[in-house]
C-alpha cells in the first residue's frame, strides 16, 4: 500500500473535498455557533466535527483502503491501524481559536502520509478562498481572482529574512529569531504560516510550542514540494504516524541561502 500513487485525478478530488469542507465551515462561521472545550481544554465547534465527518466519508469513497486519522475522532479515542505505512492525516479546522475569534486565517488541512513523511497535502483557507497544495508534481496556489499557479520557496535576501510568527507564543519565537538576521515579521494563524514560506513571501517560521501531527502534515507537504523544509531543532525531518501524536519543536525554512 505504501506505493500508492498521487495522480492528477487524486489531487483534484482532494482539492474538491477540501473546498466542500470549507463550505460546511463557512455556513457555521456565518451563524451563531456554540464553542465547547475538549478534555485537553482546546476549543471545538460544530464546524470542526461536521467538516471532519465530510472529509472522512469523502476520502473513504475516494480511497477505501487508506486509513484515516482526524483530530476529532482521534480525540474521541478512535485509533486507525496505520501499520500499512500510508494514511490520511486531517485537521478539518486548523485554527479553531481564529475561527472562534472571527479571524479569517483558519484552514482545512488534508495530508497523505507515506512511510512517515507527508507525500501530498492540501491547505484551504475558506474565509480567504485561498488554496495551497503540494506533492510529487510540485507546489501550487490559487485564490479568488487568481488561477492555479506554481509556487516556490525563496532563498533569503542579502539584507535579511522575513519571519512568520504565531499570534500567540510570540516571546519564545522572538527570542529564537534574535539569533538570525531578521528584517521583518508577519503574524499569521494556522497552517498559512508554512504556505507563506512556500509561496516565497517569507523565509522562516520557528515553532517552540506544542503542535500535533495533523496541525502540520498538509502544510509540510506543500512547503517540501516548494523546495523548503520542516525540521526539528536537532535538524531531523518531522515524522508522522508516531506513537506520540505530538510534534517536537521545529523550524520551517525556505530555500537555503545561495
Amino acid at each position: 500500500m505504501s506505493e500508492f500513487e498521487v495522480t492528477p485525478d487524486l489531487i483534484e478530488e482532494v482539492r474538491r473535498i477540501a473546498r466542500e469542507a470549507g463550505v460546511i465551515i463557512m455556513e457555521i462561521y456565518n451563524s451563531e455557533f456554540a464553542v465547547r472545550a475538549k478534555d485537553d481544554r482546546t476549543p471545538v465547534t460544530e464546524a470542526d466535527e461536521k467538516s471532519e465527518n465530510h472529509i472522512q466519508r469523502s476520502l473513504a469513497q475516494l480511497a477505501p483502503d487508506i486509513p484515516f486519522i482526524g483530530e476529532e475522532i482521534y480525540a474521541a479515542g478512535e485509533r486507525a491501524d496505520i501499520s500499512g505505512g500510508i494514511f490520511w492525516l486531517v485537521d478539518a479546522l486548523d485554527g479553531t481559536k481564529e475561527f472562534v475569534k472571527r479571524l479569517d486565517e483558519f484552514t482545512v488541512n488534508i495530508a497523505l502520509v507515506a512511510n512517515g513523511l507527508p507525500k501530498f497535502g492540501v491547505v484551504y483557507a475558506p474565509a480567504k478562498d485561498q488554496m495551497y497544495w503540494g506533492g510529487p508534481p510540485g507546489a501550487f496556489a490559487e485564490s479568488k481572482g487568481v488561477s492555479a499557479h506554481a509556487i516556490a520557496a525563496r532563498a533569503p535576501a542579502a539584507d535579511g529574512m522575513v519571519a512568520v510568527t504565531s499570534r500567540s507564543h510570540r516571546g519564545a519565537e522572538d527570542d529564537f529569531l534574535s539569533a538570525y538576521n531578521v528584517k521583518g515579521k508577519i503574524q499569521s494563524g494556522s497552517s498559512l504560516k508554512f504556505c507563506l514560506i512556500a509561496a516565497g513571501e517569507a523565509d522562516i517560521y520557528p515553532r517552540l510550542a506544542g503542535t500535533s501531527e495533523w496541525d502540520t502534515a498538509a502544510a509540510h507537504a506543500v512547503l517540501t514540494a516548494a523546495g523548503g523544509s520542516v525540521k526539528s531543532l536537532d535538524g531531523v525531518d518531522l515524522l508522522y504516524g508516531k506513537d506520540d501524536i505530538l510534534n517536537p519543536h521545529f523550524i520551517a525554512l525556505g530555500c537555503p541561502a545561495e
